[in-house]
């Protein structure tokens, strides 16, 4: 393999192995169950063949769930059997223990979306759920990595380099039993880079989201005596509009997704509980908190709104007399941190090593990499081959192209030589 084509045969063939492994986050489903364990052997073992060492690999401890942050579909999942245990953590190091300032520290996920994708491989496209998100950066990573020990005598010596191969990044478990734990155990390094689909573009923000459950707990009825019940229907159905248009983010950069509205399905009742789900995303604290501010203040002002109009109705006066006292706002996820800048040093050494940098103007998403927030010392970003769209991440027909997965090696492997030329940096504190 010449230097000129870093991602090989052998890395398209470890790819494949690891596609045909399934590994599906259990948030998102418990078939086929995952093999965890097997995948992160089986790349691991890649990595030794370069150098690397295993550091860590173990299931979370059950204590770091116990946080007011974690959303609760992870709480309540960490109950069942197994849960944590089929999720295990690997950290790899190159070289020395050395400290995060003389570290580079790369982090992937193998936890997949729900929906096997059948895997092929040729010498031009692979196929596969995790192809683009995010098995094929994973194994792309490996490959930039041994294209710049190549010729970088430094590196693994003066410079190490950390891998990260978590589990709980997809599903909404948000890095909470993985990346979390990790950064917060130390392993980290001076520059941190989150392998994500961002079309070669670093991006040094990562959005995070809140959930908000609106709940009806009242009493149902009989069709033939629908007055007698509360109606949460028409209740959940009258707040879910009443919210689209006061939460509708013009002036914020977050979205504002008004998701599933649930009470019942037979006609012929009405259904006196129920719930509707809001997703709010926010770039900064400040957003977010601002964001949760404006829903409890719409849900109120919906209330009001809904008792005046349907106060004056036969079926559902005695909905609109006792909605205050009816309808809950619970959070299912909430508080979660945002990654919103980056040291000014860390734009130098990407243009240097050849990278653009993710468009000001266009949103960013949601990743592991908001746990890096306020770390001192330290810039992170998201990079990565691909696009979530174009390569129909977490849709039918994921692939990701080889020439892509070329190009993340390549990447990689210039932002390892930029990083040892210039680590006698000092940390810098001008951000963007």
């Amino acid at each position: 393999m010449s230097a000129a084509d870093p991602f090989g045969a052998a890395d398209r063939e470890l790819l494949r192995d690891l596609l045909l492994l399934p590994t599906v986050n259990p948030l998102e489903s418990a078939e086929p169950p995952a093999r965890m364990w097997q995948a992160q052997r089986a790349y691991a073992r890649a990595a030794e063949s370069i150098g690397f060492r295993t550091v860590h690999h173990a299931a979370p401890d059950p204590a770091v769930l116990d946080r007011d942050d974690v959303p609760r579909a992870v709480r309540d999942a960490a109950g069942t059997a197994d849960f944590l245990a089929e999720q295990p953590n690997l950290v790899l190091r190159l070289g020395p223990d050395l400290p995060p300032e003389r570290t580079v520290m790369f982090n992937a996920h193998l936890d997949t979306v729900a929906g096997i994708e059948p895997v092929t491989c040729t010498a031009e496209r692979i196929t596969g759920r995790g192809s683009i998100d995010a098995k094929g950066p994973a194994v792309a990573l490996l490959a930039g990595i041994r294209t710049a020990l190549d010729g970088i005598p430094a590196l693994g010596r003066d410079i190490g380099v950390l891998v990260q191969i978590v589990s709980g990044e997809e599903g909404g478990a948000m890095g909470t039993c993985g990346t979390r734990p990790l950064v917060e155990a130390g392993f980290f390094g001076r520059l941190n880079v989150f392998c994500e689909p961002t079309g070669l573009r670093y991006l040094p923000r990562a959005t995070a989201s809140m959930t908000a459950r609106i709940r009806v707990d009242g009493r149902g009825a009989i069709d033939d005596e629908p007055a007698a019940g509360h109606n949460a229907t028409v209740l959940l159905g009258f707040l879910a509009q009443h919210l689209a248009r006061h939460l509708d983010p013009r002036d914020r950069p977050g979205r504002c997704c008004v998701a599933g509205v649930r009470t019942g399905e037979q006609h012929n009742r009405v259904y006196g509980s129920g719930n509707l789900l809001l997703n709010l995303s926010y770039a900064t604290a400040a957003e977010g908190a601002e964001a949760e501010r404006a829903l409890r203040a719409a849900v109120r002002s919906g209330l009001r709104e809904f008792t005046e109009i349907f106060g004056r109705t036969r079926e559902f006066a005695r909905t609109a007399a006792h909605a205050a006292e009816i309808v809950h706002v619970d959070w299912l996820k909430r508080g979660l941190p945002c990654l919103d800048a980056s040291p000014a040093w860390a734009r130098e050494l990407f243009v240097a090593a050849g990278l653009a940098r993710w468009p000001d103007e266009l949103p960013a998403f949601t990743c592991d990499a908001i746990w890096m927030h306020d770390v001192p010392g330290t810039a992170t970003v998201v990079l990565g081959p691909g696009s979530l769209e174009t390569n129909h991440a977490h849709a039918e027909g994921e692939y990701a192209d080889v020439a892509e997965l070329r190009d993340f090696a390549r990447a990689v492997a210039s932002l390892l030589t930029e990083f040892t030329e210039r680590h006698h940096w000092g940390a810098g504190e001008e951000t963007t």
